[in-house]
């Protein structure tokens, strides 16, 4: 599987001021100068991770993926190509816009635009959060996580699952169709709902220390209608966090906690007690959406499942790496 993470995330919005207060106030990324209508932001050392265009307001722009080398990402091209997939090598400009060496451009077949690339540029300026935070889960496990609505899941499996060479983690079959993937050890890089719609559901960020996402909860409480999902843990990846509203009406996921798992063991399965183990409250739902998630969660509470006490590793973080040596 030439696919190794999650890189970088492009987003179409018109509202950049409130991107940018919400992204470096609350979320503690770091703003880097692009000029005119757009807006980079850094989580490590890698010179941007999250792009916002305001050009328009599509929502998703463009998920990047990464790839190790020049030769996985001209395999990688060749094998769409071959299964009828437009491949556009993208231009050195292109390139430049996006602080990789190389990539190409495709779409999935319910039309969302993804990038590959390879060799991702660093810099050597210190990582400066946004707000006082510990630093990101970036490195070998990517930038995080996306989770997309989709009208129909199945004519997505085969392209997901078959020419990306995305594994399954665990699927979901009532009341829709829900499939998480892996590409490296972090428990799911990217999930498709079939929720009949079509657009990001939400990006997820994981940071360095549960005080981290504790004192974000607190912040976003202090906004009107800021926050989407109250303060829960999920089930399949263990990822204790919340959920905020963004200027875009999708939504990030804030959190610590979730479970690395090794690709070569993991075997895919069906899961039954519902998303969350506990919170998660969604207050952008209505009462009998409401009622019915609540519902799942006090069926597995009263079954007693529980997910163990999470054995977090190593952030590896480049900056935080970098700023222990020194001291």
């Amino acid at each position: 599987m030439e696919i190794s993470a999650l890189g970088y995330i492009g987003i179409q919005s018109t509202r950049l001021d409130d991107w940018s207060g919400m992204a470096t106030r609350l979320l503690g990324l770091q703003e880097v100068d692009r000029g005119g209508k757009m807006r980079a932001f850094r989580m490590d050392d890698r010179k941007q991770r999250l792009v916002v265009d305001g050009s328009g307001d599509a929502g998703l722009g463009v998920m990047g993926w990464e790839v190790a080398t020049k030769a996985d990402l001209d395999g990688l091209a060749g094998r769409l190509e071959n299964h009828g997939v437009r491949v556009t090598r993208g231009s050195r400009a292109l390139a430049d816009q996006r602080h990789v060496a190389e990539l190409i451009s495709f779409s999935d077949p319910a039309g969302h635009a993804l990038e590959a690339f390879w060799q991702a540029e660093v810099t050597s300026e210190p990582f400066r959060p946004g707000r006082p935070i510990s630093g990101f889960r970036t490195g070998a496990l990517g930038m995080g996580h996306a989770v997309i609505n989709v009208e129909d899941v199945e004519p997505l499996l085969p392209f997901y699952r078959d020419l990306l060479g995305f594994h399954i983690s665990d699927f979901g079959l009532s009341p829709y169709k829900l499939y998480f993937f892996h590409v490296n050890g972090r428990h799911h890089s990217f999930a498709m709902v079939g929720s009949g719609r079509r657009n990001l559901h939400h990006f997820m960020i994981e940071l360095g220390s549960l005080d981290d996402v504790g004192q974000g909860y607190d912040l976003a409480q202090l906004e009107e209608d800021r926050v989407a999902y109250t303060l829960g843990r999920h089930t399949n990846d263990h990822m204790t966090s919340f959920y905020v509203n963004t200027p875009s009406g999708f939504f990030v996921e804030y959190g610590w906690g979730a479970r690395v798992i090794d690709p070569a063991t993991w075997q895919p399965h069906e899961t039954f007690d519902g998303p969350s183990l506990w919170g998660h409250e969604r207050l952008h739902m209505a009462d009998a959406q409401r009622r019915h998630m609540r519902e799942m969660r006090l069926d597995a509470a009263a079954r007693g499942v529980r997910a163990p006490d999470p054995r977090v590793p190593p952030l590896n973080c480049a900056w935080l790496d970098a700023v222990i040596a020194s001291e």
